[in-house]
């Protein structure tokens, strides 16, 4: 990917269609529609999945907690929701093999009754999941849970029920969807604004007026498309209304928050369902990074302007809910990281709680505009909520294209073989970490990466001392993955920012030098990168605090 150029793409031709968000959902459009042929061009305000496609728990599952509520309520909407997840959830993984992987998860139960209660519930989820390669769940005694999880309280622990689901790095996913993208043909621009709109004589858009975030901006320019969808998530209302200010307000933003404590507190590479919790939501423990990620919980949101951060009383009920399922309480002191992020609920009248919203999605078409709306929905059915729009999209301007993503390799997926590490290991005498990391992150493109330590022998040295990143892919996220600026690396190409905040602001210096280099920033733009980037990692420790 190349920012230069396909900014002056974006000058210079006219497009068929033009997407606006750069998380799962854009990048899931852009990938469809050019794959079915279109000419498409995609931006982004900040950086590809900078909101919530990089703020999620990190799992593609089709929704235990649903498939509960479908059968207490009898609601099929939730139904419908799970059998779409389960389908989607064996694409997801078998699309970017490096990427995502399944996952299994136990349910800790302190009596015969529960196990039975979920055992019977998660057999009804494998149901739903027929015909995918995931294992089914089953019943685990006492003592095979504590093997597993030798962190639980084994006086309160009866057994445990055991189920499969799958994991993601989500910022990565999205990044792979949008670098697959611009290899289809897609003009892709991030840090890129919309301002504005402009439309013909009949009120329909014709052309968008952007400008660069960047500190640097370029000249705000038009970009000419016959369609224009908007993907913004949790913002999307702010689009729709810039394209007819009549409509209504159709978003709901909810707020989850995570916090990140180390591995040990669990001591297992299983993740923990914990399916009761005092506000009513489902919490997560799942190992992430070798780190331990804890979350989530739903509470409304409505400052858009201002990014959803961690907070100390989430932080304390987080390890409230944590804490009797271990025989050792977890400590506010561990906590090395955590983040905010907002689900895009859509309305279901102003008294509802946004526990109960299903994460479904709609493909909203504005005559009045023309404008595409993509609202709602999650991260499991992206691509089959991009393959709705786009096929919204082909009806629209007059043409019948079918859906060609279900079995479309994202970049790094082809011909991967996670083995390659030791080829990586042996031929670049990288240690075995740092090879494992690589292939991991980087898929078959791993020897990419590994190929710039024979460009600068330096690139070889790790940023921070117990962690596998290196040197060289800071000058390969640069590259090839379109990194503008140090958050852009730190905190969504090597997902430092939500693992270890300390650690994040100690690989600051060589980051800011390597991107420095490469981008040719002057020693105030550094300087200034390096300022805003430690305030702002400050103000997330403060804040949980």
């Amino acid at each position: 990917m190349n920012r230069t150029q396909d900014l002056q793409r974006l000058q210079k031709e006219t497009f068929d269609i033009c997407i606006i968000g750069g998380g799962a959902s854009g990048a899931g459009c852009a990938l469809d529609a050019a794959l079915r042929g279109f000419k498409v061009a995609l931006i982004e305000k900040n950086d590809f999945a900078s909101e919530t496609s990089s703020k999620s728990t990190k799992l593609i599952h089709g929704g235990v907690r649903y498939l509960e509520q479908a059968f207490k309520n009898l609601d099929f909407a939730q139904l419908k929701q799970v059998r779409h997840g389960l389908e989607e959830r064996q694409i997801v993984l078998q699309n970017a093999p490096h990427l995502a992987r399944p996952l299994p998860l136990l349910t800790p139960v302190f009596s015969w009754w529960e196990g039975l209660y979920f055992s019977i519930g998660l057999r009804m989820y494998d149901f739903f999941a027929k015909g995918d390669s995931l294992p089914k769940s089953r019943w685990l005694s006492k003592k095979e849970t504590m093997l597993r999880m030798p962190s639980l309280d084994a006086k309160k622990l009866h057994s445990a029920v055991l189920y499969f689901d799958g994991q993601l790095d989500d910022a990565r996913y999205c990044l792979g969807l949008v670098h697959a993208s611009a290899e289809a043909g897609v003009a892709v621009a991030n840090h890129l604004q919309l301002i504005d709109f402009k439309k013909d004589k009949e009120g329909k858009l014709k052309e968008a007026l952007v400008s660069s975030t960047l500190d640097a901006p370029e000249a705000s320019f038009s970009i000419k498309a016959t369609l224009f969808i908007n993907c913004t998530g949790a913002t999307a209302d702010h689009i729709r209304l810039k394209a007819n200010a009549s409509l209504m307000h159709r978003i709901r933003p909810s707020k989850g928050v995570h916090v990140v404590l180390p591995y040990e507190v669990l001591k297992s590479d299983d993740a923990m369902l914990i399916p009761k919790t005092s506000d009513g939501r489902v919490v997560f423990a799942i190992p992430f990074e070798g780190q331990l990620l804890l979350g989530t919980t739903d509470t409304d949101y409505t400052q858009l302007d201002k990014e959803p951060i961690l907070e100390e009383k989430e932080v304390e009920f987080l390890l409230d809910t944590l804490a009797p399922y271990l025989a050792k309480r977890p400590d506010k002191s561990q906590v090395k990281a955590g983040f905010g992020g907002l689900r895009p609920l859509l309305a279901a009248g102003e008294s509802a709680s946004t526990k109960k919203l299903v994460r479904d999605h709609e493909v909203e078409h504005d005559e009045t505009s023309n404008l595409l709306s993509l609202l709602g929905g999650k991260w499991t059915t992206y691509r089959y909520m991009a393959k709705d729009t786009i096929d919204k999209a082909c009806e629209l301007l007059g043409v019948e294209r079918a859906c060609q993503t279900a079995d479309h390799l994202l970049v790094g997926g082809e011909d991967f073989a996670f083995e390659d590490w030791k080829i990586i290991q042996t031929v670049y005498r990288l240690a075995k970490d740092i090879a494992k990391h690589l292939i991991r992150k980087y898929g078959s493109r791993a020897h990419k990466v590994a190929r710039l330590t024979q460009e600068n022998v330096t690139w070889a040295q790790r940023l921070v001392d117990k962690f596998p990143f290196i040197q060289a892919e800071v000058i390969y996220q640069v590259r090839e993955e379109m990194a503008c600026t140090l958050r852009d690396v730190l905190a969504r190409r090597m997902r430092l920012e939500i693992m270890d905040w300390e650690a994040a602001q100690e690989a600051i210096p060589v980051v800011a030098d390597l991107m420095a280099q490469e981008l040719g920033w002057t020693q105030a733009q550094k300087q200034q990168q390096i300022d805003d980037y430690l305030l702002l990692l400050q103000s997330f420790i403060k804040s949980a605090q």
